[in-house]
């Protein structure tokens, strides 16, 4: 008798348990309609980085600034695109969350795990700069371009008039060039005007280079970071 009640207390528990895990798994993951999708993981030109470059890394300024920019998610959650994702924008799959992540990630991840992530991620954009960039740039502008290259993609930076006008040394210029991207599908987005003015900051921390505002007459069209400026 005592063993029969036994067994009937523990699968009572095994139920109970099971259907909690059940109910944890099926509740939903929440869409955050103001999170975009960062560049780098659309940009159809990323490769892996070559055996033995030595990349350049992002000074603590800089990682915080893609840190305030991106924002932290403890939690699985839908980006704008319905793409899966956790922490500072790490996506995980392209594609909505639906219980088959890896078990790391649907029990959550800390602020340090998703800033490891984070600085892993930003690999692609510090190699991406360093390879279009001929120039020499300081800490701040080496920072600033590449949250810029994290959130837009490489190929967008690429063929981009910024990368020119850095390239050129008219780096009173580049400001205007970076205000320049501020839509995401045909729309004007306060996160990304937010981003660009620090991403300013950033490049202009520490010199004496001027904010010129644009010549008179000259036109300086919002690009889409989506679509980039070849097709504006």
């Amino acid at each position: 008798m005592y063993k029969a009640i036994t067994l009937i207390i523990l699968s009572t528990m095994l139920v109970i348990q099971l259907s909690g895990c059940a109910q944890l798994q099926q509740q939903p993951v929440e869409q955050i309609s103001d999170a975009l999708t960062p560049g780098i993981f659309l940009d159809e030109t990323r490769a892996l980085i070559p055996e033995g470059v030595e990349l350049r890394e992002v000074y603590p300024p800089g990682i915080e600034l893609t840190k305030v920019s991106e924002g932290f998610r403890s939690k699985l959650y839908n980006d704008a695109a319905g793409f899966c994702t956790i922490g500072y924008g790490h996506l995980i799959k392209k594609a909505r969350c639906d219980g088959t992540e890896k078990p790391e990630f649907k029990s959550g991840i800390t602020e340090q795990q998703g800033e490891t992530l984070l600085i892993e991620d930003m690999d692609w954009a510090k190699y991406s700069v360093m390879q279009a960039v001929s120039v020499e740039l300081t800490e701040g502008q080496y920072a600033a371009l590449v949250d810029f290259v994290f959130n837009v993609g490489s190929g967008n930076f690429n063929k981009s008039t910024l990368l020119k006008k850095v390239n050129a040394q008219q780096h009173a210029e580049v400001p205007a060039q970076f205000r320049r991207w501020i839509r995401a599908g045909g729309k004007v987005w306060q996160g990304l005007v937010t981003r660009r003015e620090r991403e300013i900051d950033l490049y202009l921390e520490g010199t004496a280079i001027p904010r010129l505002l644009p010549q008179a007459g000259e036109e300086l069209p919002d690009i889409d970071i989506r679509k980039g400026e070849s097709s504006n």
